[in-house]
C-alpha cells in the first residue's frame, strides 16, 4: 500500500460565503477617493445655494416673456427661445453691446497684465523696505470701491471743472471745455483707466509671489551666459510663471467682461447713450430700466456662455502646452 506524502497546498480559508477581504479593500479604496469630496460637501452645497440656484432661475428667467405682470399676477408665461432669437437678431448685440464688451475686455486685460508684471518686476528689484512700502501703496489702489474709483475718474475728466480740461487749457492746448464722455472712443479710455488703475495691484502681487520663487542660479547663469534682461525675462521667466499668468489672465477676463458698475456710473453709461452700452448694462438696462427681465435675464445668460467659452477654450490651450 502506497501512501501520498506529498506537499498539499496550503488550504485558503474564507470569511463568508464568497470572501469578505475583496469588498472590504473596494470599501476602503471608495471611502479614500471620496474623503476630498466629503470634505468639500459643506462649502460645495453652499456655493450650490448662493450660485448655482440663482443661476438656475436666470435661465428659467429667460425662456419667458416675464415683466411686471408676471411678477404681480405670479403667472409664468413661457415663450421658449424667443428672447434669444430676439437678441441675436437685434443690431445693438452686434454693432455696440458686443463689440464694447469684447474689445474693452482684451485691451483691460492686455494692460492691467502688463502693468502689473512691469511693477511687479520693479519690486522684485527693490529691498525689503521699500519693497514693503510700494506694495503698501499699490494696495490702496486694489482696495478703493469701484464706485469711489468711478467717481474719481469722472471728476478728474469732468466737463466744467475737471483736471485734464482745466490744465489743456491753461497749457492753451485747448479753448473751450470738451466732453470725454459723449464719445464712445474716450468713453472707453476712461473706463480703461479705471480698470487698469483699479486691477494691476492683484496682478503686480500675484507675478511678485512669482518672481521670488523663481531660482537665482537660473537667471545668474544667464546673464553670465550675455543674456539681456529682455531675454532673460521671456526665456526663464515667463515659462516658469506660466501657472501665474493663466491665473491672472483667466480672473482678469472674467472680471473684465461683466464690468458693470465703472460703465454704468459714467455720465450715460446707465442708458442714455446707447452707443457706450456693454453686455452687462444692456442686461440691466432692459431688465431694470425697461421691465422686460426675462430679456435682460437671456442677455446675462449670453455673457455667462461667453466667459464659460473663453475660460475652458484657454485652460484647455494651457493644459495642451503643458503636456508638450
Amino acid at each position: 500500500m502506497t501512501v501520498d506524502v506529498r506537499p498539499q497546498p496550503p488550504a485558503v480559508h474564507r470569511t463568508g460565503p464568497a470572501g469578505g477581504e475583496a469588498p472590504r479593500r473596494r470599501k476602503r479604496s471608495f471611502l479614500v477617493a471620496g474623503r476630498p469630496w466629503l470634505l468639500l460637501a459643506p462649502a460645495l452645497v453652499v456655493l450650490a445655494a448662493l450660485l448655482l440656484w440663482p443661476l438656475i432661475r436666470v435661465v428659467i428667467f429667460s425662456l419667458q416673456d416675464y415683466g411686471l405682470r408676471e411678477i404681480v399676477s405670479g403667472k409664468t408665461n413661457f415663450i421658449g427661445l424667443a428672447n434669444y432669437a430676439e437678441i441675436f437678431g437685434n443690431s445693438t448685440l452686434w454693432s455696440v453691446a458686443l463689440p464694447n464688451t469684447v474689445v474693452f475686455a482684451i485691451l483691460s486685460v492686455s494692460g492691467t497684465v502688463i502693468l502689473g508684471t512691469l511693477v511687479a518686476l520693479l519690486m522684485a528689484s527693490l529691498g525689503p523696505v521699500w519693497r514693503t512700502i510700494v506694495g503698501s501703496a499699490i494696495m490702496v489702489a486694489w482696495a478703493m470701491p469701484a464706485v469711489t474709483g468711478t467717481y474719481v475718474w469722472i471728476w478728474i475728466f469732468d466737463a466744467d471743472n475737471g483736471i485734464v480740461n482745466q490744465t489743456l487749457k491753461g497749457l492753451g492746448l485747448m479753448h473751450e471745455s470738451f466732453n470725454w464722455f459723449t464719445n464712445p472712443v474716450s468713453f472707453y479710455g476712461i473706463v480703461l483707466l479705471n480698470i487698469i488703475h483699479h486691477g494691476f495691484p492683484f496682478v503686480a502681487i500675484t507675478v511678485l509671489a512669482g518672481l521670488l520663487g523663481v531660482p537665482k542660479e537660473m537667471l545668474e547663469a544667464a546673464e553670465m551666459d550675455g543674456a539681456g534682461s529682455v531675454r532673460r525675462f521671456f526665456s526663464i521667466i515667463v515659462p516658469s510663471l506660466k501657472q501665474v499668468f493663466a491665473v491672472v489672465i483667466i480672473l482678469s477676463t472674467i472680471w473684465d467682461f461683466k464690468v458693470f458698475a465703472q460703465v454704468y456710473l459714467m455720465p450715460g453709461g446707465s442708458g442714455s447713450n446707447r452707443q457706450v452700452l456693454n453686455l452687462g448694462v444692456w442686461s440691466y438696462v432692459e431688465s431694470f430700466g425697461q421691465n422686460r427681465y426675462g430679456f435682460g435675464s437671456a442677455i446675462a445668460v449670453l455673457l455667462t456662455l461667453v466667459l464659460l467659452v473663453i475660460t475652458i477654450v484657454y485652460v484647455r490651450t494651457m493644459l495642451k502646452e503643458e503636456k508638450l
